[in-house]
């Protein structure tokens, strides 16, 4: 299970007027009106099965977000259907905002949606390039227009993933940049849909207030999608497989420290759902790891897998401590 934000290589070389070209293949002769297809077929040709079946296994639940990125697939899959009988139909608008907290897996929904919209041939290339206002909005005049067209130059064929959108732009600013990079991102979802999809994400209610200050960008926006964040139970489910993936394992008596550690935790400033779970996990392996070195005794291959109690139970935020000291240095 993948929490983190590594994306697949964005290509090269095609500049902000053009995509790069791919190799386009010659398309079959439309079938007959009483010919039939078999969609099971379809689907194992298209890879959407292994690609949905990652997004299952990398996070947990989030049934709302998995059910609307299988309708979309299955949406896509239909226009694919239609177009083998020769029937045309509107392309859908894709363009999309993913809502909720950090770490509740927007961006790892993110690389599954370029790689699905990839694999239906909705858009040529399967890449994601993620990006925050830093990297569009420049500081003097001139600077900020040739900045958007980079990352959109950069992102063409794919997926744009634009974090914390809502920064784009800071109207109690008067010397502030974002708008022309909002009017040139606005100009091109709506006219080169067919090249790329881009994301908005961030907190739900400042997306609310960007979108309200901003109708154009919420007009072009065809889907809405939170994400909420995860139970308690759903955390240690994540911390559960955030281990099994590394080759460590709870004792029972370790996973009711967890429990009450990812309880505390919740509860203090900044928590970042799996993020801060991964963020936990390391510091219980730094003092696994200091534990085992610093009683020099011969261990078995059980003690190197083992996280005990007293990985977590030296942690600041279960001796009461605020959420900043326990960044800092627990």
């Amino acid at each position: 299970m993948k929490f983190g934000t590594t994306l697949p290589h964005s290509d090269g070389g095609a500049g902000f007027n053009g995509v790069a070209e791919e190799e386009s293949a010659i398309p079959p002769e439309p079938l007959s009106s009483d010919a039939t297809i078999d969609v099971a077929s379809e689907r194992e040709a298209t890879d959407v099965d292994a690609i949905l079946g990652s997004l299952d296994r990398e996070l947990v639940a989030l049934a709302p977000v998995k059910t609307r990125i299988r309708e979309i697939a299955a949406l896509l899959l239909v226009d694919r259907l239609r177009r083998r009988f020769g029937i045309e139909s509107t392309r859908p608008t894709l363009h999309m905002c993913f809502t909720g907290g950090p770490g509740t897996g927007k961006t790892t929904v993110a690389v599954r949606m370029a790689q699905l919209l990839k694999s239906l041939g909705y858009l040529p290339k399967g890449h994601l390039v993620s990006v925050t206002r830093d990297e569009m909005v420049g500081q003097y005049i001139g600077h900020t227009a040739p900045k958007t067209k980079e990352v959109l130059a950069r992102a063409m064929g794919g997926v744009l993933f634009i974090d914390e959108a809502y920064y784009l732009h800071r109207p109690e600013n008067e010397r502030d940049y974002g708008q022309e990079a909002i009017e040139i991102l606005l100009q091109v979802m709506e006219n080169r849909r067919d090249e790329l999809v881009v994301i908005l994400a961030g907190y739900k209610d400042r997306m609310d207030g960007f979108f309200a200050s901003n109708p154009g960008m919420s007009s072009r926006i065809a889907h809405h999608i939170d994400f909420p964040d995860y139970s308690l139970d759903e955390l240690l489910a994540i911390g559960e497989l955030m281990l099994a993936e590394q080759s460590y394992e709870f004792t029972p008596a370790t996973r009711d420290v967890f429990r009450s550690y990812l309880e505390h935790r919740r509860r203090q400033p900044r928590f970042a759902n799996a993020r801060s779970v991964r963020n936990a996990l390391e510091r219980a392996r730094l003092r696994q790891a200091n534990r085992i070195v610093s009683a020099g005794r011969p261990v078995g291959r059980r003690d190197l897998l083992r996280i005990e109690p007293e990985d977590f139970l030296a942690s600041r935020v279960l001796a009461g401590d605020d959420e900043e000291t326990e960044n800092r240095c627990a």
